[in-house]
């Protein structure tokens, strides 16, 4: 067995389904800001991710080593094939763009998986490296189905999470919510898991007063502006928003709400929109990108994040580092948010009544809010910030490599 870590300077082994400029959610950036800011602190950081070429690419990205994998030819596509099936093929892909690292580059420190599109790559690596294995579990397939595991696809996806979680020599989440989640779900002990919070680039999301007032120009009315931000997928719960905001106008003439963000669940809440009869009183803005995205929610008198599941909730995070009092669904990372008075105010997921009475307490006290949202603001500065996570992080690979001496 390998001589207990000093972690000094880690070499660190990162695997990840995704990594700008190849986005699908929030994965990418996350492991994309967490790796650069190891290397900030002194690490040596080695990714490994899926890549859009049939040739491996090599690049360094901000000191770090980023090396894409070579599309294989396969004719499988998730959209008609198991999605499993899909991800295990394409693993493939990755092994044999890491294995040749283990040659040229040498020993590596820690092998650290970001969720279940990477198990077998990570399992395999680990073994063969002998190095400690550290997997962060960003969502689990019953927590995005509300508990359930209804279709053998997801009783599949959910088996491969509980084996990475199982063969894992440290267990990362992003929420004390989520860490009691993961216990539940996959045997394992809550004081074994670390909580390791998602961060801002709280900078990123102080647009500047003239791009706030000319969201406004645009986007308010004679009332409060509403926004939300993210992917509109059933679990984001603009359903319950869009039936909150009749009441809400009723109690606040002239109030307008402005959605930005695209997904599958967009025929559905357009649809649901035209029966509340507030096509003129919704903006629904598509993709935006993120300097808008910014100016948005600092332009907004509230924003609302009506998740159903929510492992972290980042959109809450960048509401609050833009200073906007921000309502949170009391789920996964957004009841921590709420619990620590990062959320101005919070309500039972899918409670129409509920979001109308904690939007109505923002807006009934503006000058209150707005004071508690620059108090939270400082908090996230301070405590939500990527070189405070990449700090956690080190000390959970400090923890693996001596559960694995053990």
């Amino acid at each position: 067995m390998r001589a207990r870590l000093t972690f000094l300077a880690v070499r660190v082994l990162m695997l990840c389904w995704e990594y700008p400029p190849l986005v699908v959610g929030g994965l990418g950036r996350h492991v994309e800001a967490l790796s650069r800011e190891l290397v900030r602190a002194g690490h040596d950081v080695q990714v490994v991710t899926r890549g859009e070429k049939d040739e491996i690419v090599d690049e360094i990205v901000d000191g770090v080593h980023v090396r894409r994998a070579a599309v294989d030819p396969l004719a499988i596509d998730f959209t008609t094939e198991s999605l499993l099936s899909w991800s295990q093929a394409h693993e493939h892909s990755l092994l044999r763009a890491a294995l040749p690292l283990l040659r040229r580059r040498g020993r590596f420190d820690v092998v650290h998986a970001h969720d279940w599109l990477v198990a077998q790559a990570g399992t395999t690596l680990a073994a063969q490296t002998h190095a400690p294995l550290v997997a962060t579990i960003h969502a689990t397939e019953a927590g995005r189905h509300q508990g359930w595991l209804p279709q053998p696809l997801n009783r599949a996806i959910h088996s491969v999470e509980r084996w990475l979680a199982g063969s894992a020599d440290a267990v990362i989440t992003c929420s004390r919510t989520a860490r009691e989640e993961s216990a539940r779900l996959f045997d394992l002990d809550p004081v074994d898991i670390a909580v390791v919070p998602n961060a801002v680039d709280v900078p990123r999301w102080r647009a500047s007063a003239r791009a706030r007032q000319q969201i406004r120009a645009r986007r308010a009315g004679t009332g409060p502006l509403l926004a939300f931000a993210g992917r509109l997928m059933h679990e984001k719960g603009v359903q319950t928003l869009l039936d909150a905001v009749p009441p809400l106008r009723r109690r606040h003439p002239g109030l307008r709400l402005a959605v930005a963000g695209t997904g599958s669940y967009e025929d559905e809440l357009y649809e649901q929109a035209r029966r509340l009869r507030l096509l003129r009183t919704v903006d629904w803005l598509g993709f935006v990108p993120e300097a808008e995205v910014a100016a948005l929610l600092g332009a907004a008198d509230v924003v609302a994040v009506p998740s159903y599941y929510e492992p972290f909730g980042i959109v809450a995070l960048e509401a609050v580092a833009a200073r906007t009092p921000v309502v949170v669904a009391e789920t996964g990372g957004l009841a921590d948010l709420a619990a620590d008075g990062i959320a101005a105010a919070s309500f039972t997921p899918g409670d129409v009544t509920g979001l109308v009475d904690a939007i109505d307490t923002v807006l009934a006290d503006p000058d209150r809010a707005h004071r508690n949202a620059a108090r939270a603001g400082r908090v996230v500065a301070r405590d939500y910030t990527w070189s405070a996570v990449a700090d956690r992080t080190a000390q959970v690979y400090r923890a693996a490599g001596g559960r694995r001496v053990r």
